[in-house]
């Protein structure tokens, strides 16, 4: 069968000659002969299919006379009668001053021939319905399974450097619930962004600066008098060993919390302690270290359980050297003035619909604000690394922040003009009752014990599965790999599905189904793929050097339209930075591989041309499916 990569270079071929003759293209460019065409298309990766389609449409109304802005093509909005539609006719027809099911009429004439195509119909008023020919999607299908690991989609042209600020972890508190959405938005995006062959660095943008630090401080000072770093007269090194274990700090920071709010003696002393520490004083400044060290430490081991890397671990204490120069330069270029005392720097636009405040740059007292470490953080980056993109991943609710900062950075210079700054903010993850999540006993939950509560309930699931199936053989050690295995995708798959800046509710029960559009049955697709190959494999059978040959029922035709899409959704989710789209896209292809599994006979089928090709299939099927689930930041187990 032809490659759809000559086939490309054929219809490329065409469009050029015609293009000519319609003055669309310059008259000068050079010919391509059918082995330059050839060359070229195996230099380049596949093109979308949705692309294909529009070229041949387009082509058909130019030569019919029409502009070729009315060949767009679109996925049908009513598959059970055509596959892909051109409503194009329609709005031709006020230009032509023709009815548009004549135009219509001749576009599906002149498609009669196109061998993309089983059915090219007009129908009244003015519709363009469309169904791709089989043989034509088969070798499409197949010429993606050849391009193995990127499916047809073309790592980027000219790769940009993208940092990504997610996370945002208060180092005085262990991760809690709503620390969830920031790293698995984030880690998605940062996976989709490096697929599409861009530089990407995820910045982790720790909580280390601030009054929390100094009620630590306060607080450690109150308890324990006598240790070395609160002896302002102390010239020796500071113990390696910190003075606290991660529990210890765990209670530390609230119980100082709580103190600061009642009385205001305690608070005074904690912002004198967080001054020092911010103007160098040595024995705190040990002390900071020591937090962060136990803090990440646990930090670590509870993203690592997530499945969420960080190629920095910066954070806005890394920002305060940078602060100096840059309010200095604030002042020097005239945008930095004193208002209340406060340093500000105006931000409101002449299109502004509502107020926008100014950005505040230091208090009154001269202490820095997150605004303060936020800009400072954009200097240090565009220094060391030159991004042409930074993205945050933060609550929606920082919106005005966000919005203030970036219009300073640009209004003072810290940012060139064409870098792009992103706020992408996400909304409340909620419980059932429509409130942000919370513990049983209305507390703020810890993220390690809502992972751990979704561990138990899938052991629970997959332990009663196995008997159910008079048990697989899967050990108790096994059992819990796979629990955690299928709780990891519950939970990001449950968080991701949708679209990042709504709210949702967080439904354990429904997460963890291995039913509907959930996470678990992503992975039992995976899985009941994984299993069909190995029934195969273990009967000495091999599908190697087959291709995909044909399309043999309704069901199987459907699955390769599922597949053929995934170029696009990929790049449709890096543009958007929409990793639900992605959650939409392999939840369609588990259905339509679920319901061709159900109506074929594989491991029966008679025909080894037909099963090698049913095999093929399959492991597409599994590749796309695993592909994509890695971008989400999860992965499928053996057996479930």
């Amino acid at each position: 069968m032809e490659s759809i990569f000559i086939k490309q270079g054929i219809v490329i071929r065409v469009l050029l000659e015609k293009w000519r003759n319609y003055g669309i293209i310059d008259e000068k460019m050079p010919d391509l002969g059918r082995n330059d065409l050839q060359r070229n298309a195996g230099e380049k990766k596949m093109k979308k299919i949705l692309d294909l389609i529009t070229a041949e449409i387009t082509q058909a109304f130019v030569d019919c006379g029409y502009d070729a802005k009315y060949g767009k093509v679109t996925l049908s909005n009513r598959p059970d009668l055509c596959e892909y539609q051109c409503n194009g006719a329609m709005a031709a027809a006020k230009e032509y001053k023709k009815a548009p099911f004549m135009i219509a009429d001749e576009v599906a004439a002149k498609l009669a021939e196109a061998s993309m195509f089983s059915m090219a119909e007009s129908v009244k008023p003015g519709f363009l319905n469309l169904k791709l020919d089989e043989a034509f999607l088969a070798s499409y299908v197949a010429d993606m399974q050849k391009d193995e690991g990127r499916f047809g989609c073309e790592k980027a042209k000219n790769p940009k450097t993208i940092m990504i600020d997610y996370g945002g972890p208060n180092v005085a508190k262990p991760l809690h619930v709503g620390h969830l959405r920031s790293a698995i938005i984030g880690e998605s995006i940062k996976r989709i962004g490096k697929f599409a062959g861009h530089k990407v660095i995820g910045d982790v943008h720790l909580g280390d600066w601030g009054l929390q630090m100094g009620l630590i401080i306060t607080e450690l000072k109150l308890r324990q008098p006598e240790l070395v770093y609160f002896d302002e007269n102390f010239e020796g090194e500071y113990p390696k060993e910190a003075p606290f274990t991660i529990s210890e700090l765990e209670e530390i920071y609230p119980t100082a919390s709580k103190k600061s709010k009642e009385d205001e003696a305690y608070k005074e002393a904690a912002m004198q302690a967080t001054y020092e520490l911010q103007n160098g004083r040595k024995g705190y400044q040990a002390l900071l270290s020591h937090i962060l060290n136990v803090s990440v430490t646990d930090l670590k081991k509870n993203y690592e359980n997530l499945n969420v890397s960080f190629e920095l671990w910066k954070g806005e204490s890394d920002a305060q050297p940078y602060i100096p120069a840059m309010v200095q330069k604030m002042k020097d270029d005239g945008f930095a003035y004193v208002s209340d005392g406060a340093l500000v720097v105006d931000v409101k636009e002449d299109t502004d619909t509502k107020e926008i405040p100014p950005c505040m740059i230091l208090k009154s007292d001269g202490a820095s604000l997150y605004n303060t470490t936020d800009l400072a953080t954009i200097v240090w980056r565009e220094e060391d690394y030159d991004p042409d993109e930074i993205i945050y991943v933060v609550d929606k609710r920082q919106e005005l922040h966000f919005v203030q900062v970036f219009r300073c950075a640009r209004k003072t210079g810290l940012v060139k003009p064409e870098t792009e700054l992103k706020f992408l903010g996400f909304g409340t993850m909620n419980g059932k009752d429509g409130k942000p999540f919370k513990t049983r006993d209305g507390g703020v939950m810890r993220l390690e014990y809502l992972v751990s509560e979704i561990d138990n309930e899938m052991l629970k699931k997959i332990t009663e599965n196995q008997k159910a199936k008079e048990n697989l053989g899967i050990s108790e050690e096994e059992a819990k790999e796979t629990a955690k295995t299928v709780a990891l995708a519950a939970i990001k798959y449950g968080d991701l599905s949708n679209q990042a800046s709504k709210d949702y509710i967080f439904d354990i029960d429904r997460f963890t189904s291995f039913e509907g559009n959930t996470g678990p049955y992503i992975l039992y697709t995976i899985v009941r793929i994984k299993s069909i190959l190995h029934k195969y494999h273990d009967l000495g059978k091999s599908a190697e050097g087959a291709v995909i040959t044909s399309v043999h029922s309704e069901s199987e035709k459907n699955l390769m339209l599922e597949i053929s899409k995934f170029n696009a959704v990929i790049d449709g989710a890096f543009a958007d930075t929409a990793p639900h789209k992605i959650c939409s896209y392999i939840y369609d292809l588990a259905n339509a591989f679920n319901s061709f599994y159900h109506e074929t006979k594989i491991m029966s089928e008679e025909d080894e041309t037909v099963q090698k090709s049913y095999i093929r299939l399959l492991e597409l099927t599994k590749s796309v499916l695993e592909t994509s689930i890695d971008l989400l930041g999860f992965s499928a187990p053996e057996r479930m």
